[in-house]
């Protein structure tokens, strides 16, 4: 990839966001990591660094776009996110909301405040869960999370429709089951594997399937 290529990744310290960071860098674009907290691994393959911020609040989307400003974004990988879970009987519907705001809201309002900086034949590449869908949900449970990552869904449906027209394609991606803290290293693939994955959907958005919500192994989920 040209090295004029800018990639922002939220999350982007551990896990799938790191691994994400690993991928691009090595390819040569310029990675920007977004994260409450650095890490020592994401200090050695970012371009740039941007933490301290929640991307929940007015004030953290106020800093990335202050920190951001006049940055061309080829690139914008919505990834931060939480997994918690509630159970009928004893739903904690804090739990809930806390999983919608950091899962659904969020990367709305990321998307918001830096698509004016995304140029036609940018992307935007939103990290959920086949467990967003609802065709292919047999197992109950999770409620909050389930819920946020149906949002994001709706939401990224709704980017890709709306940005089309200015030449920026959306998709929403499974990473897969993937061994991260999230699932306490219980997952059948590795983050390397899924940000392999995750990268060649990436490189395979267009505006012909701009919209549409993939698995990273190149399967098409159901909504």
């Amino acid at each position: 990839m040209p090295d004029h290529k800018t990639v922002i990744i939220t999350g982007a310290n551990r896990g799938i966001g790191l691994e994400l960071a690993r991928h691009y860098a090595a390819e040569g674009w310029a990675v920007i990591g977004v994260c409450r907290q650095s890490s020592s691994e994401l200090e050695e393959v970012a371009a740039r660094m941007i933490d301290g911020v929640d991307v929940t609040t007015d004030a953290g989307i106020r800093k990335l776009t202050e920190e951001l400003a006049g940055q061309p974004i080829d690139l914008l990988i919505n990834n931060a996110g939480l997994l918690q879970d509630e159970k009928l009987g004893s739903i904690d519907f804090d739990s809930i909301r806390t999983q919608m705001e950091i899962n659904a809201y969020a990367p709305l309002r990321v998307a918001e405040a830096l698509v004016s900086q995304i140029p036609s034949g940018g992307k935007i590449a939103n990290i959920t869960s086949r467990m967003g869908s609802i065709a292919d949900n047999d197992s109950g449970g999770r409620y909050g999370y389930r819920a946020s990552k149906a949002a994001l869904n709706a939401f990224g449906k709704s980017l890709a429709m709306d940005l089309k027209p200015r030449g920026i394609a959306v998709a929403q991606l499974h990473p897969g089951y993937v061994q991260t803290r999230m699932v306490n290293f219980g997952g059948l693939i590795t983050p390397e594997e899924s940000a392999k994955g995750l990268a060649a959907r990436i490189e395979g958005l267009s505006l012909e399937n701009t919209g549409s919500f993939w698995h990273s192994n190149g399967e098409e989920l159901p909504w």
